[in-house]
């Protein structure tokens, strides 16, 4: 932000000096503006570089303005006192009887039209600006001060001069045309050319530095969901060049510690579940009686799913599919199977699942949010009477897909919701209890954040906590 408001001061200062204060207060205030925007890197530096290139052209259109001016109004000056001083020999050294034919030959060539003058003439004077006052000024420094200058003579429009011939007054008009300024349709198609030129230059040369960012941008998403991006190109711009060099160096590394960290969980877990699988073959082969056994094999199971869990954390994402999915159908299998697990643990699953609704996500994934879902509901969601209760919705709201997942439980206490959402972080015993590692509610986080969507814990009205899953919504696939 420091280099962008060192980048547009000096500017800023040359506008306020060239077009005044005005122009260079709106340039300021339109900086503050983008500053402050939410528009993309390529509005800000675009709209930045046409309003500085308009205000340059402004400038330089005022600079030629006031160039042109002075030159222009001398020269035309020196060519009506010259055409005046022409006209004014050639009339009085031409015999009376042959003046008409010499006043229609003037008009002919030179396009100059001599009228008699009068007293009676309604003369309309030149324009009050500083371009024909000038001239007038000129022209009367050099055919003498009694030379009148007249925008209309009765009502015909032109640059009427007058002098005498003999003591005889006279008008000499000559074409607007050709004595004015360039004319202002003129100037604003050249304008009108400039800003053109202006916003497609501005245009590509943001776009030429835009793209770099928007591939590195793009590919840093994708990296921050768990997907592989294409390396970057490590051309252009020498900046540019480290840049990509060290992204793609990021992303190697990353890439590399996954596959390290799943390769030794993996061999953890190997490492662990053998020797506990051989200790449960020992008890049960034991003369121990059945109560210390069950309390053993509890014990024993805790750890192992401890594990699972671990091994389940550190699995990273499915890749986003490129066709969407029915959830609707894949939540009605899912529901089945889970049905009879709550069944198995003494409790009852209800559903209310709305019709041919789609997503992006994997099956998988689906799998994985629901079982660490339904078992949490399981495990913590019996109301005070031992009864357990859980409900699963599927339903469209706006323009996404709602998953909620409702018990009767305990809940969670609203100061505690966002720590439990914390991997190993877990609430009271009265909801989480002694046992877990409290990565359940951190696995469906990063899940359902890796396909764009949200998780929320919300207290339930009837008593219990409501988990609700939200994705983006998608179109059926054909």
């Amino acid at each position: 932000m420091y280099l962008f408001r060192m980048a547009v001061s000096k500017p800023l200062q040359t506008m306020q000096i060239v077009l005044g204060y005005p122009a260079a207060r709106l340039a300021q205030l339109l900086c503050v503006r983008l500053r402050r925007s939410r528009l993309g890197l390529f509005a800000r530096t675009f709209l930045l570089l046409l309003v500085l290139m308009l205000a340059s052209l402004g400038a330089w259109l005022l600079v030629f303005v006031s160039i042109e001016l002075g030159p222009r109004a001398a020269q035309l000056s020196r060519r009506i006192a010259t055409s005046v001083n022409l006209t004014q020999a050639a009339l009085t050294y031409t015999p009376a009887l042959e003046r008409p034919a010499m006043l229609r030959e003037l008009s002919r060539r030179e396009g100059l039209d001599v009228y008699a003058r009068s007293n009676t003439d309604i003369v309309e004077s030149l324009p009050d600006d500083n371009y024909w006052q000038r001239i007038a000024l000129l022209v009367r420094a050099t055919l003498g001060a009694e030379t009148r200058l007249a925008w209309t003579v009765n009502a015909v429009p032109g640059i009427w001069v007058s002098f005498r011939i003999d003591h005889e007054p006279y008008w000499l008009c000559f074409d607007r045309h050709e004595i004015g300024l360039t004319g202002g349709l003129e100037w604003l198609s050249w304008g009108a050319a400039a800003l053109l030129l202006s916003i497609l230059g501005a245009a590509l040369g943001v776009s030429y530095i835009n793209r770099p960012l928007a591939r590195l941008a793009r590919s840093a998403h994708l990296l921050s969901r768990g997907e592989s991006p294409a390396p970057l190109p490590e051309t252009g711009a020498r900046e540019l060049r480290a840049l990509n060099a060290s992204f793609n160096r990021m992303a190697r590394e990353l890439e590399q510690t996954d596959t390290d960290r799943a390769l030794m969980l993996a061999g953890i877990s190997h490492d662990l579940r053998t020797p506990l699988t051989r200790m449960r073959l020992e008890i049960e082969l034991s003369n121990i009686d059945d109560q210390a056994r069950f309390g053993i094999d509890q014990d024993l199971a805790q750890i192992d799913h401890s594990i699972g869990q671990l091994m389940e954390y550190a699995r990273p994402p499915s890749a986003t599919p490129q066709r969407a999915i029915d959830l609707s159908a894949l939540m009605l299998e899912l529901t089945e199977r889970e049905r009879g697990l709550t069944r198995a643990h003494g409790g009852q699953l209800q559903t209310k699942l709305e019709p041919d609704l789609w997503v992006y996500i994997t099956a998988f994934d689906v799998q994985r949010v629901m079982s660490n879902l339904l078992e949490n509901a399981r495990r913590y969601g019996r109301h005070a009477d031992g009864t357990l209760d859980l409900y699963v919705v599927l339903k469209l709201a706006a323009s996404s897909v709602v998953i909620e997942v409702h018990d009767r439980g305990a809940g969670i206490a609203g100061v505690d919701i966002e720590r439990v959402r914390r991997p190993f972080s877990r609430g009271d015993t009265a909801r989480t209890g002694a046992a877990g590692t409290g990565l359940g509610l951190a696995i469906v986080e990063r899940l359902i954040h890796h396909a764009g969507g949200s998780l929320a814990l919300l207290p339930r009205l009837a008593g219990g906590l409501r988990v609700r899953v939200e994705l983006p919504a998608a179109q059926p696939e054909s």
